[in-house]
């Protein structure tokens, strides 16, 4: 229809043309003047102007209402997802309650984080469907649907059919001319023309007076249409781009705490130390007591040997070593109780002998 509509357009403009061009031919002497013309070259761009208006309003009124149809289908999508998601987080946080493992709470603890962040996530989907709504296809839906569009799109038309009856009366008035010349002196006909001239004349004030005041509408529309859609494009950019922010910074704290829990499981096993464990002698017993039980074997060894460190270990006292998992230590002295002396990094005490592997002997006592 639009296009059947875009060609009579064509076709009206041509015959203007041609009927500009008789007149033009005509109108130099007698009744014809230019002043009859109703397609003059101020008209004329005034009628393309009018006709460009409405494509542009009609094509930003179709993108308007493609995006309205686009956020609307994409909160029905997102209302879905919220529900699945929140399905999926009371799922996760039931398994975490009820900690049926028998071998720890490690999952348990992860379904109850991923549960906990998931239904936050789900909140923040929430908050941006409903600003979509409200901040996006509400108020391009009232401007599609607004009078503002719609009674500029009716002053074109009114033009546009007025702009046909002032042609058909230039047609009439053309004809008209032509009999006045044919006959001379023929009062009658004479007063016809002049009659004609006189409604053609009217016409084409009126139409001038529509035209501006449709062309003004029609700008103003246009300039509201891009206006608002701009502002609500960006707003809907906001909106997606502030829930994707706090969604990140959701799941970053999650993959933390998930990594973690995840690290409980594969580390390798610490020794304990048993909280019974007598204190790493002094030097002094050292020295005394037990380089006398040496001779009896109540130590593994007196001769130095090196030791790599397994796990970690934290000093307790002024006497005890710090380990770092790495470090070699020469190993002097190990005791009944557990407990190894030795020198590490310059720095001699006490540790846990669990706490290394032996690696080789250094030198003989």
């Amino acid at each position: 229809m639009e296009a059947i509509r875009k060609q009579a357009s064509k076709l009206l403009e041509q015959v203007a043309r041609q009927q500009q061009a008789v007149l033009k031919q005509f109108g130099a002497g007698g009744y014809g003047g230019s002043d009859n013309m109703v397609t003059d070259e101020v008209e004329l761009q005034q009628h393309q102007k009018l006709e460009e208006l409405y494509i542009s309003t009609r094509a930003g009124k179709h993108y308007q209402r493609d995006i309205v149809r686009g956020v609307e289908g994409y909160i029905v999508t997102g209302s879905k997802q919220v529900e699945i998601g929140t399905k999926l987080s009371e799922d996760s946080r039931k398994y975490g309650a009820d900690n049926t493992c028998t071998s720890g709470s490690t999952l348990s603890r992860a379904a109850l984080n991923y549960a906990r962040a998931r239904a936050q996530m789900e909140k923040e989907r929430g908050s941006l469907l409903k600003a979509l709504g409200t901040q996006v296809a509400e108020p391009l839906r009232a401007m599609v649907m607004g009078a503002p569009l719609e009674d500029a799109r009716h002053l074109a038309q009114r033009y546009d059919r007025m702009r046909q009856e002032a042609e058909a009366r230039a047609i009439e008035v053309s004809k008209r001319q032509a009999k006045v010349r044919e006959t001379p002196g023929n009062a009658e006909n004479a007063m016809k023309l002049e009659a004609a001239e006189t409604k053609l004349q009217d016409l084409k004030t009126n139409m001038a007076i529509l035209g501006k005041e449709a062309a003004a509408a029609m700008a103003a529309v246009e300039a509201q249409q891009q206006r608002l859609t701009l502002q609500r494009l960006i707003a809907m950019v906001e909106a997606e781009r502030a829930y994707h922010q706090r969604v990140l910074q959701i799941l970053d704290q999650l993959e933390g705490e998930m990594i973690s829990e995840r690290q409980r499981i594969e580390a390798p096993p610490t020794p304990s130390v048993d909280s019974s464990m007598t204190p790493p002698p002094s030097y002094e017993e050292v020295n005394g007591v037990y380089a006398s039980q040496a001779h009896n074997g109540s130590t593994d060894s007196m001769g130095y040997f090196l030791g790599e460190v397994l796990f970690p270990y934290h000093a307790e006292s002024e006497v005890e070593l710090n380990l770092s998992v790495g470090d070699y230590i020469v190993i002097r002295k190990v005791t009944n109780n557990g407990w190894a002396e030795g020198e590490c990094k310059g720095k001699a005490g006490w540790f846990p002998f669990g706490y290394i592997e032996r690696r080789e002997r250094v030198l003989a006592s």
